[in-house]
C-alpha cells in the first residue's frame, strides 16, 4: 500500500510547481486548510491559478488571503470578488485595481457544480443562473423548457488542498458537520489531493465504511495537524 501519510505540511507541499492549478475550500471558516496554505506560502510557488469560494476574510488568521497577499498569485476564480465589509478592504481588491490579478467571478452555485462536473467527468451543464448578466456574456446559450440556459465547462485543478476530521492511513476522509462544504468536491476534481488531519490517522477499516465521506482513490497525501501549541495554526478548534 502506498505511504500517503506524510511527516510535514512542507514536505507535502514540495514539489507544488510554479502554474499550478490549486484548489482551497473553505465556506467561512469550517474546512479551511490553514496549514497547507501556511506551508504553500513558505514553499514559494508563483503564478498560481486559484480556485476557491472566495478570496479570504477579515481578521488575522491564515487563510487564501495571506497567499494573494504575496502577489504569487496571477488569477483567482471565486463567488465572492468584494470585501465582506465594504469599508476594509483586503489584498485582493487592491491588487485587482492594479492590474496584478485576474479575477474570474462564478456564481456559488455554479461554481459547485462546475468544480463537481470536473470530478465526475461531465463534459459541460446547462444552468439558467446568470441568464441576463455579464457572467453570461460570451457564453452559449439555449432555450431549455421555456427558460434560458447558459453552457458552462467543468474546473478542475492539478491540486486541492484539503482538510478533514478523520482519515485511515488508505486515505479514507471523514468531514465534521460543515467541513463537507467543497472539500469533497475538490478532492475529485484535483490530480492531486493533499489533506490536513484533525485527528490521529487510523489503521484501515477503523473508519465505519458508511460514515466515510471521501473514499481514498481520490487522496494522496495526508498529514497530521500537530496538537496545539506546536504551532498557530495548528489546533483542530481554529477551524
Amino acid at each position: 500500500m502506498k505511504n500517503k501519510v506524510y511527516s510535514s505540511f512542507d514536505e507535502a507541499v514540495a514539489g507544488i510547481p510554479d502554474g499550478a492549478t490549486i484548489m482551497f475550500p473553505g465556506f467561512g471558516p469550517p474546512g479551511i486548510p490553514r496549514n497547507l496554505i501556511a506551508a504553500l506560502i513558505r514553499q514559494g510557488a508563483k503564478d498560481l491559478i486559484g480556485i476557491c469560494n472566495n478570496h479570504g476574510a477579515l481578521g488575522n488568521l491564515m487563510d487564501v488571503g495571506r497567499l494573494i497577499e504575496t502577489e504569487r498569485v496571477v488569477k483567482w476564480v471565486c463567488a465572492f470578488t468584494a470585501a465582506p465589509h465594504p469599508s476594509r478592504k483586503l489584498a485582493f481588491e487592491g491588487l485587482y485595481e492594479e492590474g496584478k490579478i485576474e479575477a474570474e467571478l462564478v456564481p456559488q452555485g455554479t461554481l459547485a457544480e462546475r468544480i463537481r462536473a470536473g470530478g465526475a467527468g461531465i463534459g459541460a451543464f446547462y444552468t439558467p443562473t446568470g441568464v441576463g448578466t455579464e457572467v453570461a456574456e460570451g457564453k452559449e446559450h439555449r432555450e431549455i423548457d421555456g427558460r434560458m440556459h447558459i453552457l458552462e465547462y467543468p474546473l478542475k485543478a492539478d491540486y486541492a488542498l484539503i482538510r478533514a476530521r478523520r482519515a485511515d492511513k488508505m486515505g479514507n476522509l471523514q468531514y465534521r458537520l460543515s467541513q463537507r462544504n467543497f472539500n469533497p468536491l475538490m478532492a475529485q476534481a484535483a490530480t492531486t489531493t493533499i489533506v490536513e488531519v484533525e485527528e490521529d490517522i487510523l489503521e484501515p477499516g477503523q473508519i465505519d465504511p458508511d460514515q466515510v465521506h471521501t473514499p481514498c482513490i481520490f487522496v494522496d497525501r495526508m498529514v497530521r495537524i500537530p496538537p496545539a501549541p506546536e504551532g498557530i495554526w495548528d489546533a483542530p478548534t481554529r477551524t
